[in-house]
């Protein structure tokens, strides 16, 4: 690794498994000391320890207030400062137009939109008062970039997350604050069992067809791994993407072009 994120200071949401995971280890081996911010503390600590010095467990539930603002303080706390926000926490659930609930839509937006800009407003809010600018990552997805007939809700807040990126960024750049967003394809691991469950029930597809068709169906002739994703992610966080703002990047293996 180069050291590109030497002496930063990061905070991922959602870091205990998954993508965040990824983004956590591939930090810490750039130089960075990394928050595993996570509603499950026990499974944050549990990576943490597992990732080593660099890293440490938050206890961070998107949806709370006071829990966002306690995971910036002990941040602080920890480092000094943030210089890093990683907003990975979301929820998938998927429905018919007609089958859909108050409640998946009002828990989807409370975590995949109103979390992702409560939590970017407290690290820009942290940002601003230190003084030394800093890097807001937002994950977004190619579902965000059209509708898909079962997937309403989730294609609306990711389309969410990409203009909140844009206006975010529009904003913050003026106190060096950098908002930029990586919108994934199909990424194997991310929810994929649950996710297709319900396309098996919804579509009536044996199990794991889902999975496999749209595996097929990537122009890179594959579904995405979390690994795909850690080179943007350590670009975005680091020098080189100084003049990079209010931009939401495809990797997804040729799936969308923008």
């Amino acid at each position: 690794m180069s050291g590109r994120l030497q002496g930063k200071s990061a905070l991922i949401t959602g870091a205990a498994r998954g993508i965040g995971r990824v983004f956590a280890e591939a930090y810490v081996r750039e130089g960075a000391v990394v928050a595993i911010g996570d509603i499950n503390l026990d499974a944050a600590m549990k990576t943490a320890a597992e990732i080593g010095p660099s890293a440490y467990a938050v206890s961070l539930d998107v949806t709370n207030q006071s829990s966002i603002e306690a995971a910036i303080k002990v941040v602080e706390q920890k480092t000094g400062g943030l210089d890093i926000l990683v907003n990975n926490a979301a929820l998938f659930d998927l429905a018919p137009i007609v089958e859909i609930s108050r409640a998946s839509y009002d828990k989807l937006f409370a975590v995949n939109v109103a979390g992702t800009l409560f939590t970017l407003q407290a690290a820009a809010r942290a940002m601003i008062a230190r003084g030394k600018g800093g890097r807001i990552i937002n994950m977004a997805s190619q579902a965000g970039r059209r509708g898909e007939a079962l997937v309403a809700v989730y294609c609306a807040t990711k389309a969410a997350v990409i203009s909140l990126t844009q206006s975010a960024g529009l904003d913050l750049i003026k106190h060096g604050i950098n908002v930029n967003a990586i919108a994934p394809g199909v990424v194997e691991g991310e929810h994929w069992e649950h996710v297709d469950e319900l396309f098996a029930r919804y579509e009536n597809r044996p199990r794991g067809e889902k999975k496999r068709l749209v595996g097929e169906a990537v122009p890179f002739g594959r579904m995405g791994t979390a690994e795909d994703l850690v080179g943007m992610a350590i670009f975005l966080a680091g020098p080189e993407s100084q003049y990079v703002v209010a931009q939401t990047y495809n990797v997804d293996g040729g799936n969308w072009m923008s």
